[in-house]
């Protein structure tokens, strides 16, 4: 059993949907207390109240997380709700779809901006207080998509999330000093909104080549987040789990198929 992290203050970026969504449901129901940053206001509230009704504490701050002012508001708003910041889960993006040839440049700028440059303000952002609180714990979100395999349409979004790996590595050493440690979680396939978009031959796809058969799901995400916020995580940092319910693993599908 970890130790609880009941009272903490936990700042979950792009929390209002998705994956963000899961892991501020975790967070909160391991007795946190968790901000959530969203651009819409909407459902930013409506994930603030459906924490709170199911007996968690949690409040929503609304911004841009590309914008250097917004993040600094985001963490202002986090310290002044709950006290101090413990824990960012710098958890925002987003991946359209879009092959290289009809990419637009500024396309490309939207999502380095949204999942990458994001992920860098936002640890600048919480550094003051993580030296206040003499510790701290930065998980990022990243992705099998860039790090580990490809996707036609998603050359910007991977581009993003093996930045965020070669950021996380020198990160790690720089937030040392503070005795704050800093890991990523790497999704593979989970049943988000998003994926849901992508249509219904898309999750079939994907679930055939899965070995545990299934798709993930966001809790999956959150629980390894919530492991490296802990105190049994804390000689740990700069590191990565990929959680794919197997997916980088067959050769092809038809090692699959031999299951």
């Amino acid at each position: 059993m970890l130790t609880p992290i009941a009272g903490k203050a936990v700042l979950v970026t792009g929390g209002s949907k998705g994956i963000g969504k899961g892991i501020a449901r975790v967070f909160a129901n391991a007795g946190a207390k968790v901000m959530i940053a969203a651009r819409g206001e909407d459902s930013a509230r409506q994930t603030a109240e459906e924490i709170t009704a199911a007996g968690g504490t949690a409040a929503y701050v609304c911004g841009d997380v590309s914008d250097w002012a917004d993040v600094q508001t985001m963490v202002e708003d986090c310290v002044r709700k709950f006290g101090g910041l413990d824990i960012l889960c710098a958890n925002a993006g987003i991946f359209p779809q879009t092959k290289i040839i009809e990419m637009d440049p500024d396309d490309w700028d939207k999502v380095l901006a949204t999942n990458l440059k994001s992920a860098f303000l936002a640890v600048k952002a919480a550094i003051p207080q993580f030296e206040k609180a003499g510790r701290g714990r930065v998980i990022l979100t990243s992705s099998i998509t860039g790090p580990v395999t490809g996707f036609p349409g998603w050359s910007h979004y991977g581009a993003s999330k093996a930045g965020q790996l070669g950021f996380l590595r020198t990160a790690s050493m720089e937030l040392a000093r503070y005795n704050t440690t800093i890991n990523a979680v790497m999704p593979g396939n989970i049943m988000t909104e998003g994926l849901t978009g992508l249509g219904e031959e898309y999750l079939e796809t994907m679930t055939a080549s899965i070995p545990l058969k299934r798709l993930g799901k966001v809790e999956d995400i959150g629980n390894a987040a919530l492991f490296f916020a802990s105190d049994e995580a804390g000689y740990i940092t700069g590191q990565t789990l990929v959680v794919d319910g197997g997916q980088i693993l067959p050769e092809s599908l038809e090692a699959i198929s031999e299951i």
